[in-house]
C-alpha cells in the first residue's frame, strides 16, 4: 500500500481517541506491574548446593557495572526518546501510541517470564559462596550436605535468582523492539542494498549485547543466563512489535496497523459518500424529469380542452 497522507493525526487531535480504543491494553500494562512486583517478593526456590559445587560458586562478590536503575533508562527511556523524536518529524499519533504500547508490551512481558523462571529455576549465582558466607567460612548440613548461610537474607534471596539475566532480558526486549522499529522506518529491507541500514539497527542490538557480557564480566550471572536472556528478551519484542506493526520487509513496514485501517476506513467512508451524492443526483434528476412530464402532459390536456370548443362549434354550424 503506497504511503499516503490524510493530514496530521497529532496526540492533541486524535490522542485521546486512539487511547479510548486501547484502554484496556493499558490496564492490562498496569497487572503486569502488579505481577513483577509480587515475583520479586516471592521467594525463590532454594536449590540444593553442596560442598563440592561451591567450587564454581566462589567468584568474588562486587557491584553492578550496569546498576538496576539503569535497566529501565536502557530499555524503556532510550526506546522512547526515539520514538518521540519520529513522532516530531511525522506527526502521527497513531505510530506513537502503538509503539510505546508495543515498547511497554515488550518489557514488562519479558520482566514477568524472567521472574518467574528466576524463582522456580532458583540457580546460584556465580558469587553464591560469599553471599552465603560473607566471612568466608562455610558451614553444610551434616545430613543433607546443603548449605547453611549465615549472610544477610536478602542477599541471599537475590543469590538464588542467575537464571535467566534480568538486565540481558529487558535490554533485549526494550533495544530488541528499538531495532525492528528502526528498520521498519528507514526500509532497511528495500532491496537496495544499503548495508549502513543495518549497522543502524544494529547498534542497539550491540549495547543490549554489552550489558549482557558485563553481567557475566561481574560474576553475577554465568554465560548460559546471559544467551537465554538475550534469546527471550528477543523473542518478546518479536512478537510484541508484529502486535502492532507489520514486519520490516513488507511494503507497509514503515507505519503501524492501525495506521493503514485507519486510512482504509476513511478511503471508505469518501467512496460510500460520493456513491451517495451520486445517487441523490440521480434521484433529483429523476424527479426533475418526472416533474417536467407532469407539467407536459397538463399543458397537452389544456390545448385538448381549449380546441375542444372551437371543434364543437364547428360542428354545430355545419350541421346548421
Amino acid at each position: 500500500m503506497p504511503e499516503i497522507q490524510l493530514g496530521c493525526h497529532t496526540v492533541r487531535s486524535h490522542g485521546i481517541k486512539v487511547a479510548r480504543v486501547h484502554m484496556h491494553d493499558w490496564l492490562i500494562l498496569f497487572l503486569l506491574v502488579v505481577m513483577v512486583i509480587i515475583l520479586n517478593v516471592i521467594e525463590p526456590f532454594h536449590r540444593f548446593v553442596g560442598e563440592e559445587m561451591m567450587t564454581d560458586l566462589r567468584y568474588p562478590l562486587q557491584d553492578n557495572t550496569v546498576p538496576i536503575w539503569a535497566v529501565p533508562i536502557i530499555a524503556i527511556l532510550l526506546p522512547f526518546v526515539v520514538i518521540l523524536i519520529y513522532y516530531f518529524i511525522r506527526k502521527d499519533v497513531y505510530d506513537l501510541h502503538h509503539a510505546l504500547l508495543g515498547l511497554l508490551y515488550s518489557v514488562l512481558i519479558t520482566a514477568v517470564i524472567t521472574e518467574a523462571i528466576k524463582n522456580a529455576v532458583g540457580r546460584p549465582r556465580p558469587d553464591f559462596f560469599w553471599r552465603c558466607f560473607p566471612d568466608g567460612k562455610g558451614v553444610f548440613d551434616p545430613v543433607t550436605l546443603d548449605v547453611n548461610c549465615t549472610g544477610d537474607k536478602t542477599v541471599i534471596k537475590e543469590g538464588y535468582k542467575s537464571f535467566p539475566s534480568g538486565h540481558t532480558s529487558g535490554c533485549f526486549a526494550g533495544l530488541g523492539f528499538l531495532a525492528l522499529y528502526l528498520s521498519g522506518k528507514i526500509r532497511v529491507f528495500d532491496r537496495q542494498g544499503h548495508v549502513a541500514k543495518l549497522c543502524i539497527v544494529f547498534l542497539p542490538l550491540l549495547a543490549a549485547a554489552l550489558v549482557g557480557i558485563s553481567r557475566v564480566d561481574d560474576y553475577w550471572h554465568h554465560w548460559q543466563d546471559v544467551f537465554a536472556g538475550a534469546l527471550l528478551g528477543t523473542i518478546v519484542a518479536s512478537f510484541c512489535y508484529l502486535q502492532f506493526f507489520p514486519p520490516p520487509y513488507d511494503i507497509d513496514g514503515w507505519g503501524p496497523h492501525a495506521y493503514f485501517q485507519m486510512l482504509a476506513e476513511s478511503r471508505n467512508g469518501l467512496q460510500s459518500s460520493s456513491s451517495t451524492n451520486h445517487l441523490m443526483v440521480q434521484h433529483s434528476e429523476l424527479e426533475s424529469v418526472h416533474i417536467d412530464l407532469q407539467r407536459g402532459m397538463e399543458t397537452s390536456s389544456g390545448n385538448i380542452r381549449d380546441t375542444s370548443p372551437i371543434l364543437h362549434e364547428v360542428q354545430n354550424n355545419r350541421r346548421h
